[in-house]
Order: C-alpha cells, then sequence, then structure tokens
C-alpha cells in the first residue's frame, strides 16, 4: 500500500464519493421506473440501453484526446462535474424519457473522465504493479459503493418506501457528488505534458490493435450477462423486498471491496489471461443463479455478480497497461466497447423481458454466459497474457 502514489489514492477518493452517489440511487431506479412511474420492462430496457450507449464517441474522443494533445485532467475533472449534476435532477423527473435523458448525461461524464483517469492511474503506477495500482484505486471505488448502498438502506428503513423518499434520496447524491468534484479539482496533479515537438499523424500502433482483439471476448460477454437493473427486477420478481433489495448490492459490493486488491496482486503475479477465465465462470455462475429463481440463489448470484466484475474489469485494466503504448485511446476504445455491446444487451434482454416473460431473458443470459465460458477455457489461451 505504501507503494502507491498519493495521486493514485487521492483518485480512488474521488470515486469512493462518486460511486457513494451512484449506489445511492442504482438499487431503487429500477423499481422507481417500473414501479412507481408504471413504465414497462422495456422502458427499462431502453433507460439502460441509451445511458449505457450515449458515451460511445466521447469515450473514444477523450481517450485519443489524452494521447494526441495531453489534455487529461480537464477531461477528468469535466466528467466528474457532469455527473455530480445529473443524478440529482432525477428527482424532478415523471416519466423514462427525461430519466433516460439524465441517465444519458451521467453516462455522458463517465464516459469523458473513464478513459483520460485509467491513463492517469496507469502513469502513476510504479513499474510491474500496474494490476495492484488498479485493484487498490478500485478497492476505493467499490467501498464507496459500498457505504452509499448502506445509506440508502438506512434511509429506506428510517423513512419508508414511497415515491416522496425515493425522490429525496436523489437529490441528496449532489453532497458526495459535489465532494467528489472538489477532490479531483484541487488535490489530484495532471500528468506531464510531452516534450513540446513536431506532432506527427496520430495512428493505433501494433501492440494496440493486439490488445483491443484481446479484449473483444470481454465484450461480448458482457451482452449476455444481466445490467444491475435487471439484477433488481429479478430479485424483486421472486418476492424479495424493496427495503432489502439494496442489502443484495452490499453483498455484491462488499465481495468487491474484499478482493479486489487481492485480485490486482494476483494479476501481476499469475497474468491477466487467468484472471479473465476464473471472472467468466463467476459471471456465468451469477446468470445460472438467477435463473433457479429463489431467494437464496439470488443472493448467491449477486456475490458471484461482484467477483465477476471486480475481477475481470481490473483485469482488463491492467492489461492495457501492460500491452498499449496508446493507452488513452485504447482505453477510450475499451469503454467504448464496453458500452456498445453493453446497452445492446440491456435492450435485446429488456424487449425479451417485456414480450416473452423473465424465464426467457434469464434463459437467453445463462445460455450466452455458459457458452463463452466453455468457449474461453478452450480456445482462450490460459497462458500470461
Amino acid at each position: 500500500m505504501k507503494k502507491i502514489d498519493k495521486n493514485v489514492v487521492m483518485l480512488g477518493w474521488v470515486s469512493f464519493f462518486t460511486d457513494m452517489a451512484s449506489a445511492m440511487i442504482n438499487p431503487i431506479l429500477p423499481i422507481f421506473v417500473v414501479t412507481i412511474l408504471h413504465q414497462g420492462m422495456d422502458k427499462l430496457g431502453i433507460i439502460v440501453a441509451a445511458a449505457t450507449f450515449v458515451s460511445y464517441a466521447l469515450r473514444l474522443v477523450s481517450g485519443y484526446i489524452s494521447d494526441r494533445y495531453d489534455i487529461v485532467k480537464p477531461l477528468v475533472v469535466g466528467g466528474y462535474a457532469l455527473s455530480a449534476i445529473s443524478k440529482p435532477l432525477i428527482g424532478f423527473t415523471h416519466g423514462y424519457k427525461s430519466i433516460a435523458g439524465l441517465r444519458a448525461l451521467e453516462r455522458l461524464g463517465k464516459g469523458l473522465r473513464s478513459a483520460p483517469k485509467d491513463l492517469m492511474i496507469a502513469h502513476y503506477s510504479k513499474k510491474g504493479s500496474a494490476g495492484k495500482t488498479f485493484g487498490f484505486h478500485k478497492s476505493l471505488d467499490i467501498g464507496g459503493e459500498l457505504s452509499g448502498t448502506l445509506l440508502l438502506l438506512w434511509l429506506l428503513y428510517s423513512f419508508g418506501e414511497n415515491e416522496s423518499v425515493m425522490r429525496s434520496i436523489f437529490f441528496a447524491t449532489l453532497v458526495p457528488g459535489l465532494i467528489g468534484l472538489f477532490i479531483v479539482a484541487f488535490f489530484v496533479r495532471d500528468i506531464p505534458r510531452k516534450q513540446a515537438g513536431p506532432r506527427e499523424r496520430f495512428k493505433l500502433t501494433k501492440h494496440d490493435k493486439t490488445t483491443v482483439r484481446a479484449l473483444f471476448f470481454y465484450f461480448i460477454f458482457l451482452f449476455f450477462i444481466f445490467s444491475d437493473a435487471f439484477f433488481t427486477m429479478q430479485a424483486k420478481d421472486i418476492g424479495i423486498s424493496i427495503a432489502v433489495i439494496p442489502l443484495l448490492f452490499v453483498v455484491s459490493t462488499g465481495v468487491q471491496t474484499l478482493t479486489s486488491y487481492l485480485f490486482g496482486i494476483w494479476i501481476d503475479k499469475i497474468g491477466p489471461k487467468r484472471i479473465l477465465a476464473f471472472s467468466y465462470l463467476c459471471g456465468a455462475a451469477a446468470q445460472g443463479l438467477l435463473y433457479l429463481q429463489k431467494p437464496l440463489f439470488t443472493w448467491l448470484s449477486y456475490a458471484f455478480l461482484g467477483l465477476f466484475t471486480v475481477s475481470s474489469l481490473n483485469a482488463n485494466r491492467s492489461l492495457i497497461a501492460r500491452r498499449a503504448d496508446n493507452r488513452g485511446s485504447v482505453y477510450g476504445i475499451f469503454y467504448a466497447s464496453v458500452a456498445v455491446f453493453g446497452a445492446a444487451g440491456a435492450y435485446v434482454s429488456g424487449m425479451i423481458w417485456e414480450h416473452f416473460g423473465m424465464d426467457a431473458a434469464l434463459l437467453f443470459g445463462l445460455a450466452g454466459t455458459t457458452l463463452l465460458t466453455l468457449l474461453y477455457a478452450l480456445f482462450g489461451g490460459l497462458a500470461d497474457a
């Protein structure tokens, strides 16, 4: 821990407070849309898809700008500012279109900051310690989610589960959002600019292209695995009460908090590919446990979802730090592709759920994740990446 650069530590605290704000609304937003506003699962799918997809171009552009023009911290600060402002405004909404618009704005903020932020983390990582550094950062990131979820649980328990309380919670996210924005603006140092000189035409190198190809399997997997919103609605549909649902997120984020740094150490020791094999197995297990449609199995599913999320993200971010030459651009491609495949998967799952029922949507996710896990085990190559 002592070898972690102080700028990475500060970025970790920025993520802590920003994700605290996100975790205060993520467990209740699907319920707010479907139950309070009486919108269908297809509308929820549209909201998730729009929020995920809208940052597509911006993630690519922000990574390119970081590499091409050495503009890094301003993009990170601007991205956190958009996120801090957009979340509280959901408290004023009365239809799925306005929610989709605000979620899209929040994702624009994430798209603006994600690639430059990871570029900063990679820059401040010690040689040979990228996995550990990203694991440390993710620990604070997930710690914020855990804190926000516990706060949400207390608010719902103390004040109830009605519309007024939910809207007040949306408004309250402004506080942690502004704290995170203040830290990144005043306590995180920008990375040094490159030496001034004639600029060559920018293009991805052979190493960059090889890295992107190595990431493609992960993108396909994201198409099939359920998003948090669909995990939430499955829990509600099998009889888990709204007040208890935040505890499911506590399980997921708690697992991530406890394991993130350890996964970072293992990535440095045994390589990202072996960790990715484990993550796909966990993702398929999470989807399979949902399919059983029993409360106990849903609790276990959230634990496996946490393992999948933290191990796969840390492994892929470390892989880029190891292999890519233009890391900002490749991080941009990575997050853009996550957005595209995640959005497409959410839209398809929402449509299947709305028109053919939850069983069909669960089977779709289970079949896809299981098949991909088997393919990776057979052909993914588990040698060190």
